[in-house]
């Protein structure tokens, strides 16, 4: 098993856009190879979001970070300050 933790700041949105925008990722997610779970993280207060994902290993999380999601996700504008750590 391998945790990764992604961070990032929101930038000319909402955290209600932000979470629309969330379910409607959360299929692509589902279908992750080698991802057991992931579990979004949102502190307002703070604009800080992000998610914690356990990986069946650190393989999975690699093939993850080199894929079009991971890629297309960080390209979004609205996500600044993007921290991925294991």
């Amino acid at each position: 098993m391998h945790i990764q933790i992604i961070n990032f700041n929101l930038e000319g949105i909402s955290r209600d856009e932000y979470e629309k925008a969330g379910e409607e990722l959360a299929g692509d997610f589902a279908s992750l190879p080698g991802l057991i779970s992931k579990h979004w993280l949102a502190n307002e207060e703070n604009n800080t979001y992000g998610g914690v994902y356990i990986w069946k290993n650190k393989e999975a999380m690699q093939n993850y970070l080199e894929s079009e999601l991971f890629h297309g996700v960080g390209a979004n504008p609205a996500l600044v300050n993007i921290e991925s750590k294991d």
